[in-house]
């Protein structure tokens, strides 16, 4: 997430100094929609830094250290479906020669596992699911 931070803002960044690069020609429109093309550029990456702020945050309350027998925020899951990281939505992460895929919280597998120990069932997408292991 740091490592998305920083590209971000590093996009941000740029996008500023394009805006303020911009430098008033005979042909004043075009100077307008470079300044207005870089400052809508400036804007998106703002959004979008602020939402990788929120992931963040939401991925420093996870305490590693809390034991999980059942399955919430923090807990590596295996099921007959796969492994999952129950933090934030980021995709595959390979732990110990294991794929584990990192979803919300509120990601549908993830509800459909909630609070769920292993040995527990669940029906996901209409297929039975087993929690193998919670940790």
């Amino acid at each position: 997430m740091q490592e998305r931070l920083n590209a971000i803002q590093a996009a941000v960044n740029a996008a500023q100094e394009s805006a303020n690069s911009e430098t008033k020609s005979s042909a004043g429109d075009k100077y307008e929609t470079g300044r207005a093309m870089a400052q809508n550029e400036r804007d998106r990456n703002l959004v979008q830094l602020q939402q990788a702020r929120q992931l963040l945050a939401e991925l420093q309350r996870i305490n590693p250290d809390l034991p999980c027998e059942a399955v919430r925020p923090g807990a590596l899951v295996s099921t007959s479906l796969g492994h999952f990281f129950v933090s934030i939505s980021a995709g595959k992460l390979p732990l110990d020669g294991t794929d584990y895929f990192a979803v919300s919280a509120a990601a549908p597998v993830a509800a459909a596992l909630s609070g769920k120990r292993a040995g527990e069932q669940v029906v996901f997408n209409g297929k039975p699911v087993k929690v193998l292991a919670v940790s």
